[in-house]
């Protein structure tokens, strides 16, 4: 229409960012639209172009470089006319056809199967196999670590110490350099390589200080590793369980993106008459682009001197109640889609621990445990904890909804050079990133708590924090960390609550005994 009636194509400038991540909020409120430059052409680009470097130069004469109608500022990409779109061609256009999509991929499914359920299965057989290992090897597979960590650090406080004795003789200060964004430039300094000796050394010593006198802590996460291979290998449904919690996600993404589009979508749909081919006799002067028209009703015969008309859609009009209101229904919908998405990653995590914690606390193992323990305890976080779960996932919920909001913010104040306004919001947003990484610390152990004793929220939080709940070990797997967090707390809960006595007997494993001189008292026989 108007001055574009001649360019039917959008070109879009960087294609490459419909594909990375952006604001969640305005994405939402563009109704899911690529975020980049996008401008109507008469014919898509045919060669792949790139901004020479050389332009860049503070002297540089533009006019020597971009020579072309449209100037894309870096580069742009060859395309094809695709639905009146310049995408890249080749395969994208070849399999945009959904039905031969589904073809190829079940053709080359069926003849590669073989080869898929290979892999399956070595991956399976390797996660046992690693499991295994852990539980016989772990404490040979922490001490490497430790001693991996050791020696790295050795070898840099070596390497710092030839540098600087090598630039014995150099006169080079920060004073003669100045500021300078080449980094080399700094290496050449004798100083910087002492700060670096000198930080190493510290580190070094901080490290060996902790070993010292952490060393019975080092002894007690081997034994909880040890356990949580034990666990792991007598409830081996917990490793499929991050599967039930994927589906239950998908489900979550799928609501948000239906719900977005819809509301996004939410206007009248508007339509006008445009000619196909305005070379035609009289279409210039019969269609002027205003004319408004309903696809059902149309017909070109209505306008015999422009046989080329059609009536087309143009855009969603913005005077429903919905589009008045977007901003705030993109609002909610977020916020029920995070609510949603917290409340499936809580009652995951404490499934799992219910199933954990029922391993720890029966006296004798394998024999006291129950009867499919993930499932009993799934059905016991639906039945008795689902309120504590929300209530949890609601608090993590207005965290991130804050944080969104502050990103929408700062996503709309970028071209803005308020300095101080700039700061506000980075300060803004450093907070809240820390504090949403505190609420899913106090979270995780709070959903653990509830799993073992079934209190709510608030006490459980505050019975974690105080029974002293922080990470030993980073697990490889979510299951596997998850399983290792819930057996710390539960040996702390057990260590607070028992004493050894015939009344009051530590349910921890003789391992852990052994390593804190502990042992449950003999009964007296009567």
């Amino acid at each position: 229409l108007g001055r574009n009636v001649d360019k039917p194509n959008v070109f879009y400038f960087n294609i490459l960012n419909c594909a990375t991540a952006t604001n969640i909020m305005a994405a939402a409120l563009n109704g899911l639209q690529c975020p980049t430059t996008q401008i109507c052409v008469s014919s898509c680009p045919s060669n792949f172009w790139a901004l020479n470097p050389l332009a860049y130069l503070p002297n540089a004469d533009l006019t020597k470089f971009f020579q072309q109608d449209l100037c894309v500022p870096s580069f742009n990409l060859s395309t094809t006319s695709l639905v009146r779109m310049c995408l890249i061609p080749h395969d994208l256009v070849s399999s945009f056809n959904a039905r031969d999509v589904g073809v190829r991929i079940f053709a080359d499914f069926a003849s590669t199967w073989q080869w898929i359920v290979l892999g399956l299965v070595i991956a399976m057989v390797v996660s046992l196999l690693f499991l295994l290992l852990l539980r016989f090897l772990a404490a040979i597979l922490i001490w490497i670590l430790i001693l991996g960590v050791l020696a790295v650090g050795a070898f840099g406080i070596w390497y710092c110490y030839r540098e600087y004795a090598m630039l014995a003789n150099s006169t080079v200060t920060y004073n003669n350099v100045g500021f300078s964004t080449n980094v080399d430039v700094y290496l050449q300094i004798r100083d910087t390589w002492l700060a670096f000796l000198i930080l190493l050394s510290v580190a070094e010593a901080v490290l060996l200080l902790t070993l010292i006198f952490l060393r019975t802590r080092i002894l007690i996460a081997i034994a909880l590793i040890r356990e949580s291979s034990k666990a792991v290998s007598y409830m081996m449904t917990t490793l499929i369980y991050p599967l039930v919690s994927f589906v239950f996600l998908v489900v979550c993404v799928s609501y948000w993106g239906i719900t977005a589009l819809y509301l996004a979508t939410s206007g009248a749909p508007v339509y006008n008459v445009v000619a196909l081919n305005m070379s035609q006799s009289d279409c210039s002067t019969v269609i002027t682009g205003n004319q408004t028209c309903d696809p059902l009703a149309f017909n070109s015969s209505m306008y015999p001197s422009c046989p080329s008309a059609r009536c087309v859609f143009i855009k969603y009009n913005k005077d429903g109640l919905f589009q008045r209101n977007l901003f705030n229904l993109q609002i909610y919908n977020v916020f029920a889609f995070l609510w949603c998405v917290n409340f499936v990653i809580a009652l995951g995590q404490c499934t799992l621990a219910g199933a954990f914690a029922s391993y720890y606390w029966a006296f004798h193992k394998p024999s006291d445990i129950p009867t499919c323990p993930l499932a009993s305890s799934f059905m016991r976080a639906l039945r008795y904890h689902v309120g504590s779960l929300a209530f949890g996932a609601l608090i993590l919920t207005i965290v991130q909804i804050i944080r969104i909001i502050l990103e929408y913010i700062d996503h709309k104040c970028r071209a803005a050079q308020n300095c101080c306004v700039r700061f506000i919001l980075c300060c803004l947003k450093c907070c809240f990133w820390c504090l949403e990484k505190f609420i899913k610390f106090l979270n995780r152990n709070a959903y653990i708590m509830i799993a073992i004793y079934g209190k709510n929220f608030c006490v459980s939080a505050k019975n974690a924090v105080v029974f002293g709940a922080y990470l030993i070990a980073h697990g490889f797997f979510s299951v596997y960390n998850m399983c290792v967090d819930t057996l710390f707390l539960c040996f702390l809960e057990d260590l607070e609550r028992n004493d050894g006595s015939a009344e009051k007997p530590y349910y921890m494993s003789k391992s852990l005994m052994k390593i804190l001189n502990k042992k449950n008292k003999q009964p007296n026989k009567q």
